[in-house]
C-alpha cells in the first residue's frame, strides 16, 4: 500500500512507554514529568524569543541611528552647497556689476556729448 509506505517513512517511530511488570502505574507521576517537561520547553522557546526580540531591538536602534547620522550628514552637505552657491551667487552679481560700470564708463563720453549737443 503506497500510503502507508509514504506513511511510514516519514512518521516518526512510535515508543511504547515502559509500564513496569507487577507494578503500580502513577498516572499522575506520568502527568507531572510531561507538564514538568512541557514546562521547561515554554520556558526555552520563551527565552529564545526574547533573545530574538533583543536582537532584533538593537537592530531596529542600530538602523535608526544610521538613518539619523545619514540625515544629519545630508543637512549639512545641503547647508554646504549652499553656502557655496550664495558665494557663487554673489561673484556672479560682482561680475555683472563690474560689465555694466565698464559698459557705463565707456559710453559715458558719447552719452555726454549726446546730452550736450542740442
Amino acid at each position: 500500500n503506497p500510503v502507508m509506505l509514504y506513511f511510514r517513512a516519514f512518521a516518526p517511530p512510535i515508543t511504547v512507554p515502559k509500564i513496569p511488570e507487577g507494578d503500580k502505574v502513577d498516572f499522575d507521576d506520568i502527568q507531572k514529568k510531561r507538564q514538568e517537561k512541557d514546562l521547561t520547553e515554554l520556558q526555552s522557546l520563551i527565552e529564545a524569543h526574547f533573545i530574538q526580540r533583543k536582537k532584533d531591538e538593537e537592530e531596529l536602534i542600530a538602523l535608526v541611528n544610521r538613518i539619523e547620522k545619514r540625515r544629519a550628514e545630508r543637512a549639512e552637505q545641503q547647508r554646504i552647497r549652499a553656502e557655496q552657491e550664495k558665494e557663487r551667487q554673489v561673484r556672479f552679481d560682482l561680475g555683472e556689476k563690474l560689465k555694466r560700470q565698464k559698459y557705463d564708463v565707456s559710453t559715458l563720453p558719447r552719452d555726454v556729448h549726446v546730452a550736450i549737443a542740442p
